[in-house]
């Protein structure tokens, strides 16, 4: 008895020592970076995260040529932290290339593989100002779309263009589509260095709720492509409350809304605050001026650098409740749409309000 407990010890002890280490996830392990200028070195960022419980180590990291330069952390990833390994291709060679960075970490004895591939040309088109969103293969007009005032029924259309800055035809795909957004690909097959566009469609009656619906897609850039910030394309929708007929005399009851003397541009406090700091705030006033109740039905923002709390949601007539909004340093820097906020509520003349964040 006492031997097979104490193999049961061992046992449990071997389990936990191999339960409890790092683990080295790299966000895209292989990446296509598209066209690249003759003799114009360029930074390719490989993101990973520790999704183990204890440290992470990254101990060597060795390109395959003397054509790369890298850079990599040398002090430890706590578990749940993120941290980037950078590689400097130097472009001294014309043509396609394909180059990989053997890592080394404390996970385990054999390392891990990332690789770039990509083409060195003489000359390069300027495509920053129409196409400023660099997904490596492919670039994009934008990576944010948004449906504005649409009424139940409507079936709006937006468009994305995009150019193929690779060496071969591209087939654009976009992952994630909900039930109320339709895309349709022209042409279905884009040639190396010839512009493309994807059209998508609004299918209102989708929709169910009204105000922001928000949703993210992803622009697959290679067969078997994986979701990422990176590929990732916003796409909001605002659908406006149901249209309810009022008489002369009920629309003079009817609450009406007003915010900070009717402002809805928040200018220079938000950015005065934000100085090198994490997070910053400031308190507006919603006031109803009607006579009847005011009911804000829906409260919502556009991405996650805004938070926004309300000290009532049914304002009686004549009275006031306090918003407060906060905006994150941090999470701003990785949005893809501008800061701010909406509201829709029973004002039969301003059922939308939408409070826009300059932080310029």
């Amino acid at each position: 008895m006492k031997r097979l407990l104490l193999v049961i010890l061992i046992t449990l002890a071997a389990q936990a020592r191999s339960l409890a280490q790092p683990q080295f996830s790299a966000d895209a392990p292989e990446q296509s970076i598209g066209e690249l200028v003759f003799q114009k070195p360029n930074d390719i960022r490989f993101r990973f995260r520790n999704r183990g419980n204890q440290p992470l180590i990254i101990r060597e990291v060795h390109p395959s040529c003397g054509c790369v330069s890298v850079d990599y952390p040398t002090t430890s990833i706590a578990p749940g932290h993120e941290g980037t390994i950078v590689a400097t291709y130097d472009a001294r060679l014309l043509g396609t290339f394909h180059r990989e960075l053997t890592v080394y970490t404390n996970v385990r004895q054999q390392p891990y593989y990332l690789s770039f591939e990509g083409r060195v040309v003489a000359t390069s088109l300027d495509y920053d100002g129409d196409y400023p969103i660099n997904l490596g293969n492919v670039r994009l007009s934008a990576n944010y779309v948004e449906f504005d005032d649409v009424n139940k029924g409507d079936q709006p259309m937006a468009e994305l263009q995009l150019v193929n800055t690779s060496s071969v035809p591209y087939t654009p795909q976009l992952m994630h589509l909900p039930a109320y957004l339709s895309a349709e690909y022209i042409p279905a097959k884009v040639q190396p260095g010839r512009v493309g566009k994807i059209r998508l469609r609004l299918n209102s009656d989708q929709l169910f709720l009204d105000g922001l619906n928000q949703t993210s897609l992803y622009l697959a850039r290679k067969l078997g492509d994986k979701i990422s910030e990176a590929n990732e394309i916003v796409v909001s929708a605002i659908l406006l409350p149901a249209r309810i007929d009022r008489t002369a005399e009920q629309m003079a009851h009817a609450p009406h809304i007003v915010i900070k003397e009717d402002e809805t541009v928040i200018d220079g406090d938000i950015a005065m605050q934000l100085n090198g700091k994490k997070h910053a705030s400031v308190q507006l006033s919603v006031t109803n001026t009607g006579e009847e109740k005011l009911t804000i039905s829906a409260l919502q923002v556009f991405n996650r650098a805004v938070s926004v709390t309300l000290s009532e949601r049914h304002i009686e007539p004549h009275a006031t409740a306090k918003m407060r909004i906060t905006v994150d340093a941090k999470m701003l820097s990785k949005a893809k749409n501008g800061p701010k906020l909406l509201i829709i509520s029973n004002d039969p003349r301003n059922p939308k309000t939408v409070i826009n964040i300059n932080i310029d």
